[in-house]
């Protein structure tokens, strides 16, 4: 194939099919600048086809921002995202946040409380823990949404 119809095929396709980042659900994370597991975690939800805003903040900042979520203490992670009307707190899976956004449930968001080593970000499957990740209810109370081994 000629190197200009080549281009030309390139060109058409690109416009035929958008690039999936466009439409893929925008990830908006707060997270501390030195937190190597809570980067690693922002690459595994990347790599499953989110789009990824990822700002650093300090500590209280971050903390700031849990509290206007109402994130509960005993139900934080060391980082936070949210998406649509969902907050994403610590090393929930790509895989939960998906499903969670195609069922759409009444609640407030996903947690992943503290970091447990099996979670994304933390060393993955098999690293040790099992974790169960939480969905928050609109009225606070939280219920197993997937377990994890």
């Amino acid at each position: 194939m000629k190197r200009r119809t080549f281009l030309m095929t390139g060109a058409a396709a690109t416009l035929a099919f958008p690039v999936v980042a466009d439409t893929a659900p925008l990830l908006k994370v707060l997270k501390t600048p030195t937190c190597g597991c809570c980067s690693a975690w922002v690459d595994h939800v990347r790599q499953a086809g989110f789009a990824v805003e990822a700002q650093d903040v300090d500590q209280d900042q971050l903390w700031a921002f849990k509290d206007r979520l109402q994130i509960a203490p005993e139900l934080a992670g060391c980082h936070t995202a949210v998406v649509g009307d969902y907050f994403i707190e610590g090393h929930v899976p790509a895989a939960d946040i998906m499903r969670l956004l195609a069922e759409q449930p009444m609640a407030r968001g996903l947690t992943v409380p503290g970091m447990p080593m099996s979670s994304p970000g933390m060393g993955g499957p098999g690293a040790g823990d099992t974790f169960d990740t939480l969905l928050v209810g609109s009225d606070g109370v939280t219920s197993v949404f997937a377990s994890h081994s």
